[in-house]
């Protein structure tokens, strides 16, 4: 069963969302695109065709503020409003005849953060987390992007405006105001990494520039709880090549399977 729903964040912004249930559902997930993303992206629907695959109740939501059926605007777009989206989705859902605890928190990028904090947050809800190619912090973001591409950086904080074409979206251009970096230096998921003691999963790409594999591992390493890092040969930050995209659902499914 599918249905689309529609809620209001504390914003008063509306979020759209798709509730997946297998028949004789035994848990339930959440999933969370990343920054600019949207909840049809291949590679969310991989997660969730697993998740639903192998009995999981799944809440796939487009955040606000991004490029999906939700309100707001791109420009808008934080670290805090994407994971309040978030915190926004699983407190409605604990209104419906359907929720159930602990949880699988599923995310990617922004929303790999997203999931990662609320985990660290209410780890009594969370059942299990997957963090693929996930945001660990602004101050990492920072450094990366002045490793990997200095004078875009510098143009960004000289304008004002950071502008992307988008690979998911072809002819659409994505523009970022300085101020989101400012509010992303705020924020830092490995002081408290030590709440993490549900199983986690860590995926990102060889040659992610964005939320590198020295990201994850710095957040890897702090985690006390039982932990699997896989590194997918030659894939980006986002994986849209056939083999990537197989190599995704067959470690995330052999994880799922794993959790008890």
């Amino acid at each position: 069963m599918q249905e689309k729903v529609k809620i209001k964040n504390r914003k008063g912004l509306e979020i759209i969302g798709i509730v997946s249930i297998p028949k004789n559902p035994k848990g339930l997930a959440f999933t969370l695109h990343g920054l600019g993303g949207f909840k049809e992206q291949p590679h969310i629907m991989v997660l969730v065709d697993a998740l639903l695959e192998n009995g999981y109740t799944v809440v796939n939501f487009d955040a606000t503020n991004s490029f999906g059926e939700s309100g707001g605007k791109y420009e808008n777009a934080t670290m805090q409003l994407h994971y309040e989206d978030l915190m926004d989705v699983i407190s409605w859902a604990k209104t419906q005849n359907w929720y159930k605890e602990q949880f699988i928190l599923v995310g990617h990028s922004l929303g790999g953060y997203a999931v990662v904090q609320y985990a660290e947050d209410y780890p009594k809800e969370v059942k299990a987390v997957f963090s693929y190619a996930g945001v660990v912090s602004g101050e990492l973001s920072y450094k990366t992007i002045e490793m990997f591409e200095p004078e875009k950086l510098k143009a960004w904080k000289e304008t004002g405006w950071k502008e992307d074409k988008s690979e998911s979206m072809p002819g659409l251009i994505k523009k970022l105001p300085w101020s989101h970096m400012e509010e992303r230096l705020k924020h830092d998921l490995q002081p408290n990494a030590v709440n993490l003691t549900m199983p986690i999963l860590f995926i990102v790409g060889e040659n992610d520039k964005s939320c590198t594999s020295g990201n994850q591992q710095s957040l890897y390493d702090l985690v006390p709880g039982p932990k699997e890092m896989h590194i997918v040969k030659g894939a980006p930050h986002t994986f849209r090549e056939p083999e990537h995209l197989k190599e995704l659902e067959n470690i995330f499914n052999k994880w799922i399977q794993k959790i008890k």
